[in-house]
């Protein structure tokens, strides 16, 4: 079963699959695992995906020759179905979450039946989807069913937001420099052909100016700058914490004399001895 999900832009398709037990023929095994393989190659890789599936198998605890598909942290010793799995996670380059979390085995383990202890169920995302997850676990006492036990993880979906467009401005307060005024000056002059009085039409002659001031006195960036509130940094606030700090360094510094001054208690209890 495939669901796919809008969330703030973002699509995220959410698979969920029941592989063939143990017993069954190794026909029906490989049949399941081609349907797989055709859904989740339907998936844009611009979109996300999630599978979440009880696969009867076991990936087994650490991950040596698998570092890029699964984590150290999963349970007991890995059998052939496991080993589809993780052949599955290398083929569609997608990872095996709950063994890249370090929990008690009784948050590893979805499966429990007649004694026995396992960890069966398992959730896969794209390698490259990791960093938004920040945990996966099993559920102590919530079940899905008799034997197996739920597994949840906290995902963050987020898309990135493009970085909004600011006007570059020109940087008039230049003009209150005099060199920068005069060069100005010359420059529009020789712009509006060395006319004293500025033509009629204002729109070109605007236009003149604008274009003039950018090239004498420059642009900004364009960059937006974080809204900080320091009209309070002056001078005085300034002078105010370096005295602050040299009163700091002064007390330590008398603190360490004082401790090289003062004698130790072996060399008071030998002066009082002798």
């Amino acid at each position: 079963m495939s669901l796919k999900l809008e969330i703030e832009g973002v699509m995220l398709n959410v698979v969920s699959g029941y592989a063939p037990q143990v017993g069954c023929e190794l026909e029906e095994k490989e049949r399941f695992w081609s349907e797989l393989d055709e859904v989740t190659e339907s998936i844009p890789t611009g979109e996300r995906v999630v599978i979440g599936a009880d696969f009867n198998g076991h990936v087994g605890e650490g991950n040596r020759g698998d570092e890029e598909v699964m984590g150290k942290f999963g349970v007991r010793e890995r059998n052939l179905e496991g080993q589809m799995v993780v052949d599955f996670a290398k083929r569609m380059d997608m990872a095996v979450v709950n063994t890249y979390f370090q929990k008690r085995e009784e948050h590893r383990v979805t499966y429990k039946s007649g004694g026995r202890s396992t960890q069966v169920d398992y959730i896969l995302c794209r390698r490259g989807n990791l960093k938004e997850i920040s945990d996966c676990k099993v559920v102590v006492g919530e079940s899905v069913a008799r034997q197996h036990r739920m597994v949840v993880m906290t995902l963050m979906v987020c898309k990135k937001k493009k970085r909004s467009e600011i006007e570059k401005k020109t940087k008039w307060w230049k003009l209150k420099k005099e060199e920068c005024c005069e060069e100005f000056r010359q420059k529009l002059r020789q712009a509006l052909g060395g006319q004293v009085v500025l033509p009629d039409d204002w729109e070109t002659t605007a236009e003149v100016i604008r274009e003039t001031g950018r090239k004498v006195l420059g642009v900004s960036s364009g960059r937006r700058k974080e809204d900080k509130e320091i009209w309070w940094w002056n001078e005085e606030v300034q002078d105010s914490i370096q005295r602050k700090r040299l009163a700091k360094e002064l007390y330590k510094e008398s603190q360490r004399r004082g401790r090289c001054l003062r004698p130790s208690r072996r060399h008071m209890t030998s002066c009082t001895l002798g």
